[in-house]
């Protein structure tokens, strides 16, 4: 299991596009992907999950995957946040 911490740095925040980035990235790896915010883990998986986090910019999301792939997938997630989801930041 990988955990660790990423930032929302693109401004509008992590709203339908990048939510939709997040789970497209997440399915693409057999691992189980979590997003953590506030003691609340979603399921990267889901687009519904993901929404509900409303993570504006700066804010801070734990990230936990877990599986045969995990550091593929955590590497993944982790450069699509840091990216900005290809949105100015």
């Amino acid at each position: 299991m990988i955990e660790s911490t990423v930032t929302v740095r693109n401004r509008a925040g992590l709203h339908t596009r990048p939510a939709a980035m997040v789970v497209k990235v997440a399915s693409q790896f057999a691992s189980d992907v979590y997003l953590v915010r506030d003691g609340f883990n979603i399921n990267a998986k889901s687009i519904i999950g993901v929404m509900t986090l409303a993570a504006e910019q700066g804010c801070e999301l734990g990230v936990i995957v877990d599986g045969s792939d995990e550091s593929e997938a955590h590497a993944a997630l982790v450069e699509l946040f840091h990216s900005g989801f290809g949105e100015q930041l």
